[in-house]
């Protein structure tokens, strides 16, 4: 899986700094299942996507709603196991993150983000 950096270029602050791009069929489908926690500077970023679930997660996720461009469209902070998140028309992906990484990296709607591959 490609493994991205993620920044905010409203406040420059760095949103994951190991942020895995789900864009086949396999990885949206499995997406974060069977992990218990996602560790710091951790991301999910599922595209394309407009809605996601927790259904069978055992963690709790902050999940952002992103356009064609990276504007953040829709916030969910601590989304808990067993939800579903509401249709987001003009989402084109989704980024799920640690609970609390909204908040740490300052993220608003409104924010545009950048995605940079991740050195290896």
């Amino acid at each position: 899986m490609q493994e991205l950096e993620i920044i905010n270029l409203d406040n420059g602050e760095q949103v994951a700094s190991r942020c895995y791009l789900a864009d086949s069929f396999f990885t949206r489908f499995k997406g974060l299942l069977g992990k218990k926690e996602m560790s710091e500077g951790e991301g999910l970023l599922i595209k394309p996507c407009s809605s996601v679930h927790t259904l069978g997660m055992k963690m709790i996720i902050d999940v952002v709603f992103l356009s064609y461009d990276y504007q953040v469209l829709h916030i969910i902070e601590e989304m808990k196991p067993g939800k579903v998140s509401p249709v987001i028309k003009k989402s084109c992906s989704v980024l799920e993150l640690p609970p609390g990484q909204v908040q740490r990296s300052g993220l608003k709607i409104g924010h545009y983000l950048k995605t940079i591959p991740a050195d290896k």
